[in-house]
């Protein structure tokens, strides 16, 4: 039996779109030898369609392209996911299924563990399943799952069903999962051990699809594999970009399965595809960024310049009377190798301006961060206004140790419609410079080299303020990620008042978070849809 692997790209919402790929890889499938197309998780629609499952209209057109697909590929067996109505009258409206589409007729196979931590609220939105039943195909029993249903098994309740224990009864000879599980720099590596204890646990071997490309922050990286019954790769489709392989179970020499790529180069290619998405789903072509001259900022540039050309990246040079003369090269020089546009807006005479209009207001008060904070909203405005006037996206270049401590400006360089690097700690980012730079130099090695600094007054530097980045991102790390207490973390081997502070920072700043721009989630724990802290609480701060 020839199965085909779809590994496609959706647009949540785009009924249209999502429906010719399907029918068009469908029957490129079929002349390829394919006996069976299987497509991923909640295809029809894309992944989360989050609240749009509350409009009635909209579960009437996926259900309309169900019946498009059906008709379009009348004798191409296909399997892919819907949401579909609970019609028993209990609980919620929908379930979220995998569909079977052969001559006109459609068989569910509706999920039963539903996700609700993370990124993941399924439960706010479908019933899960309490009947289960393998897919009888050409004489052969499958057992078609849907994502989470070979995940994590144990964390669900007793009296959830587990559907492999309930489908193994029926002595089926294969296990198909269809999914919608997005990217993090571990995902790949606990993704694989998941679908091997289930492989290893069954003694059947294992069709996985994933989605891959951006919808808005979640990352999905593709990955889709087949495994025999021996828990061996035996073909695994391409990182990060739309793929079709069919397997053949009955002949299953291993294809070359290269090695999963490292965290950096993965994060790269996540945010270089999280780019391009947003802008192509977006209908935007050309992007907008204040270069600085500092290492955020250029690295930004070039994930950009590589999601959507050099040409469509517009950098915006805006120095201050406190800005080096080497800053100024450096964010020139880069610009010149990337080949992309820029301009040079000074700030100085704004600055200026604002002092001398609000000198009585603040006479007899000194120099602070008020006046830091009007530069950086200085170049936010500069910054909006190329935007509006010329319809290009603002990238914003804070890293995620920025936004952790609130080391940014409201309003300010916090601008944007996008977080690049939101989710990427300043060691990361440095690691993502020497990535770049790996054959030759693109980012000024000066770029890479000097101190960070905001640049706002005389000589300063970000380790006045902050803790050094290798001992805060570690700190960070342990809070954010790993969801330790400060007493926890102390334990590790850090001084106690600095890892208060830097708590009592990180929730500080809840309120600065809640008004950043979407960040592309490439960790386990990014800021977002995946962490829901109150602004108001009294914790830690």
């Amino acid at each position: 039996m020839r199965i085909a692997l779809a590994q496609l790209n959706y647009h949540i919402g785009h009924f249209e779109a999502n429906t010719l790929k399907i029918v068009d890889t469908a029957i490129k499938a079929q002349k390829l030898g394919a006996d069976l197309t299987v497509f991923a998780e909640m295809a029809i629609s894309g992944y989360p369609p989050r609240d749009f499952l509350e409009f009635e209209d909209f579960i009437n057109r996926c259900e309309a392209q169900l019946d498009r697909i059906a008709e379009a590929c009348y004798d191409i067996p296909i399997i892919l996911g819907a949401p579909i109505r609970n019609t028993t009258q209990k609980g919620k409206p929908l379930f979220n299924a995998a569909v079977y589409l052969f001559q006109g007729k459609k068989q569910y196979f509706r999920k039963g563990l539903l996700p609700d931590y993370d990124v993941f609220d399924e439960y706010r939105y479908f019933e899960p399943a309490d009947r289960f039943e393998c897919l009888n195909f050409k004489g052969r029993k499958i057992a078609l799952t849907v994502c989470e249903d070979l995940w994590n098994v144990e964390d669900h309740p007793l009296y959830v069903k587990q559907p492999m224990e309930e489908l193994i009864l029926e002595k089926p000879e294969l296990i198909i999962n269809i999914a919608a599980s997005p990217f993090d720099y571990h995902q790949a590596e606990k993704r694989e051990k998941v679908l091997r204890k289930n492989v290893e646990k069954y003694q059947l071997p294992l069709l996985y699809v994933n989605h891959v490309g951006a919808q808005t922050e979640l990352l999905f990286d593709g990955g889709s594999m087949a495994m025999d019954r021996n828990g061996r790769i035996i073909s695994r489709l391409h990182f990060f970009e739309e793929d079709l392989r069919i397997v053949d179970l009955d002949n299953d020499d291993a294809h070359p399965v290269d090695d999963l790529p490292g965290k950096i180069e993965r994060i790269h290619d996540a945010l270089v595809m999280g780019i391009r998405n947003y802008f192509e789903k977006l209908n935007f072509t050309k992007a907008v960024l204040g270069l600085s001259g500092g290492l955020d900022s250029a690295v930004t540039m070039v994930l950009a310049s590589r999601a959507l050309g050099s040409k469509n990246v517009h950098a915006v040079l805006m120095p201050s009377q406190f800005s080096s003369d080497h800053s100024v090269q450096d964010a020139l020089d880069l610009a010149k190798n990337l080949g992309s546009p820029y301009q040079t807006i000074p700030i100085k005479e704004l600055y200026i301006g604002f002092e001398k209009e609000l000198s009585e207001s603040f006479q007899g008060k000194t120099f602070d961060v008020t006046e830091e904070n009007i530069q950086a909203r200085i170049r936010g405005v500069l910054l909006m206004a190329l935007s509006n006037k010329f319809g290009y996206i603002l990238l914003n270049t804070s890293n995620k140790s920025e936004a952790a401590v609130g080391y940014g400006t409201l309003y300010g360089d916090m601008n944007g419609g996008l977080s690049v690097l939101g989710d990427v700690y300043k060691t990361e980012v440095f690691e993502l410079a020497r990535f770049i730079n790996r054959d030759r130099e693109i980012i000024p090695e000066n770029t890479i080299n000097k101190p960070p600094s905001a640049e706002l007054h005389p000589d300063q530097k970000d380790s006045d303020s902050l803790p050094e980045y290798e001992l805060l991102d570690r700190i960070l790390h342990a809070y954010i990620e790993q969801r330790m207490g400060p007493e926890a973390i102390a334990k590790l081997g850090f001084d106690p008042q600095i890892v208060a502070r830097v708590l009592r920072l990180v929730n500080l700043n809840e309120y600065k978070r809640y008004q950043s721009p979407p960040i592309l989630r490439v960790s386990p724990k990014a800021f977002g849809m995946g962490r829901r802290l109150p602004i108001v609480a009294r914790y830690l701060s």
